[in-house]
């Protein structure tokens, strides 16, 4: 018995080169029979199965997983990415979005996520910051996870 059953219409979209919950992502997937494109920009090894799909870019093409990933992604999809531009390009059509550690980004607050993102950047070029983020967590693991779900049911969920 096949228990991969894929759900018309709802598709995860991976930001993959540096994506520590792929795995959670496939098992997610699974259970509920969501496709998932796993977009990077050299080849990842992911499980066999008809839901699950690699698409590799140009190799040195700047940005190329994020264009691909914007041309294709709908208002039926979910992005999981840190890569807060491609968070805002994904928002703009309609997509939802979140990030490793269960961040979900939202159209009235992407313009502050942007916002943080180019001070941060200015801080580490002036040498004030140092470092990078904090070790991913458990509890991270678990926090993603459980927004993940989250998204998934409002997908499901008929619109009014």
């Amino acid at each position: 018995m096949n228990d991969e059953v894929e759900t018309p219409g709802i598709r995860i979209f991976v930001d993959a080169d540096a994506c520590p919950v792929k795995d959670e992502i496939f098992r997610v997937a699974t259970r509920c029979g969501l496709k998932v494109l796993v977009v990077s920009n050299s080849p990842l090894r992911i499980p066999r199965s008809p839901l699950f799909e690699a698409k590799v870019v140009a190799k040195g093409q700047f940005d190329g997983a994020d264009d691909w990933i914007v041309e294709q992604i709908t208002h039926r999809d979910i992005a999981v990415t840190a890569d807060i531009p491609l968070v805002a390009r994904c928002l703009e059509k309609g997509a939802r979005a979140l990030d490793a550690k269960g961040r979900v980004y939202l159209p009235e607050s992407i313009g502050d996520a942007l916002a943080s993102r180019e001070l941060m950047a200015h801080l580490r070029a002036m040498g004030e910051m140092g470092g990078g983020p904090p070790p991913f967590t458990a509890r991270d693991r678990s926090t993603f996870l459980q927004r993940l779900d989250d998204l998934i049911q409002a997908l499901k969920r008929p619109r009014r």
